[in-house]
Formats: structure tokens, C-alpha cells, sequence
């Protein structure tokens, strides 16, 4: 048994977090709205914290998993911070999607206070989460990620070290990079299919067989076709990561046609209102 400590419960974190209490870890869990620090902790056992500190202290190993880099450094940093009570030796673990900036500025201020730093965000969604079937991508030092994965694999399917800090960060860029073509080239094959005449089942039941099979068009197809996106993982999300996305391929000098110009379509999303739909929504602008 392990002494954990989670930060964030959202669609994410609250399986995340269950996965570890069922495994028989100790955790003690902090969410910034309390009644889901209460749900969880009524539905799970374990204990909850009106702050990441104490949220985090005595902690072996401290898991955050939650909105994006000011949200990261909010339940990292200050006096009610989760830094505040570690202790040298402990560790950091970070799930949630943020810029390799905020990445490398939070590694460097553990690093001062001997606090082992991984950066490990996830694919795989809601559902990944809850069935802990997640692909996770680390970065960090060996020893570390060694020590990360004995936790991490209570929730994942699939976990590597991809490098040094921020090296889960940037993978993490590559998924949503694909995510975001496959996603707009899939609401194109419905929509012409929809204008062609064809039964739309039929077609994706077919073509998903072949080369263009993809886990999206396996898991959203018929949610697409029902016009129904009131799941999965949010527009608004979305184009925050591919903003990460763009902002660094601006700095390393990586080209990125596609991803923006969907990105500019996720925008048509939110300006219809959808920013809580699903990313298969795209296909909404289409229609």
C-alpha cells in the first residue's frame, strides 16, 4: 500500500483515482468543488482535503489530473500548494495535458526540493479512464518513470517513457495532432455519404474493416450518425490542446496545416454552441 495523494476529479481523475483506492492504495483526494471530493470519497472510502497541501502531505506520491497549465500550477504551487508539503524524496506525478513550459517550469522547482517530477498525460477518454484501459506517454528520468509506472499501470493499458521531462508533453501533442485530422476526415466521409444517398451504418461498417479504420470511427460513428454528442471529450478541451499544439510547433518550426485549420473549425463548434460536445461534433458543421 502506497500513501497517494489525487488532485482533480473530473471525468478523468474520479475513475483514475478509484482504480488506486481499489488496488489498496491509501488516497486522499482534493477537487476544487467539494461536493465531488465528497461523492468520491462516499462512493470510494479513502479521505478528501479542502486543499492540494493537505491533500499532499505525508503523501509517498502525489497524482494531479486536472484543467490545463494555470489550473496545474495553481494545485502545485503557493502556500496551499502541493509543493508546500512535500517532502524531499517524494514524487509528482502530472496526467493532465499542459504546454511543455509549464512542464519544464514545475520540473525545475521540484527538482530544487528533491521531488521526483513525471510528466504523464493520457489518451483514451472518458471510458479509457473508467475501464483503466488508458495509453499513457512519460517523461522524465528513468529511475522515476520506473517508480511511476507501478502506480500508473493500476489505470493503463499501455505506459512508456518517451524521454526527459516534458517528453510525455510533446506525445501527448502528436495524439491530439492525429485525433484532429482523423476526427474532420471521418465527419467528411459521413457527410458525403449522407449526400450520396448511402446509409451511413453501412458504409462506416465496411470501410472501417479496411485502411481506413481508425478508434474513432469505430467508437463514434453511430453517436455521429445519431446526432448525439453530449459524451466524450469536449470541444472546448480539444482546442485548448491544439492550441499547445500550434504554439509549440511555432517554436520548434514544425508545420501544421491540418491541425490548424481544424482548429479553426472546433471554433465554428463553440460559436453553434457546442463547446461541451464531444470532438465528433465536426461533423455538426458539416450538416
Amino acid at each position: 500500500m502506497t500513501q497517494l495523494a489525487f488532485l482533480g476529479l473530473g471525468v478523468m481523475g474520479y475513475p483514475m483515482a478509484g482504480h488506486l483506492n481499489k488496488a489498496g492504495h491509501d488516497v486522499t483526494v482534493y477537487n476544487r468543488t467539494i461536493a465531488k471530493s465528497k461523492a468520491w470519497t462516499g462512493a470510494n472510502g479513502g479521505s478528501s482535503s479542502l486543499t492540494p497541501a493537505g491533500a499532499a502531505k505525508g503523501a509517498e506520491i502525489v497524482i494531479a489530473c486536472v484543467g490545463n497549465d494555470d489550473d496545474l500550477r495553481s494545485v502545485c504551487l503557493g502556500p496551499d500548494g502541493a509543493f508546500s508539503t512535500m517532502t524531499a524524496g517524494s514524487m509528482f506525478i502530472d496526467h493532465t495535458t499542459v504546454s511543455a513550459a509549464v512542464t519544464k517550469e514545475l520540473h525545475d522547482v521540484a527538482n530544487i526540493a528533491g521531488i521526483a517530477f513525471v510528466d504523464a498525460p493520457v489518451s483514451g477518454g472518458q471510458a479509457g479512464a473508467e475501464n483503466g484501459q488508458l495509453s499513457i506517454m512519460c517523461g522524465g528520468a528513468e529511475e522515476h518513470y520506473q517508480r511511476a509506472e507501478k502506480i500508473i499501470s493500476v489505470y493503463a493499458k499501455l505506459c512508456r517513457r518517451l524521454g526527459e521531462s516534458g517528453a510525455g508533453q510533446l506525445t501527448k501533442m502528436c495524439n491530439q495532432i492525429a485525433i484532429a485530422g482523423l476526427v474532420q476526415g471521418l465527419s467528411e466521409a459521413i457527410h458525403f455519404a449522407q449526400k450520396a444517398g448511402l446509409d451511413g451504418r453501412e458504409v462506416v461498417e465496411v470501410i472501417s474493416q479496411g485502411a481506413a479504420g481508425s478508434w474513432q470511427m469505430s467508437n463514434r460513428y453511430e453517436t455521429m450518425l445519431d446526432d448525439h454528442y453530449e459524451h466524450g471529450f469536449a470541444v472546448d478541451w480539444m482546442r485548448k490542446d491544439l492550441g499547445i499544439c500550434l504554439n509549440t510547433a511555432n517554436e520548434n518550426g514544425a508545420s501544421l496545416p491540418v491541425t490548424a485549420l481544424v482548429d479553426q473549425f472546433y471554433k465554428d463548434v463553440q460559436k453553434m454552441g457546442g463547446g461541451r460536445w464531444d470532438t465528433s461534433s465536426l461533423l455538426k458543421r458539416l450538416s
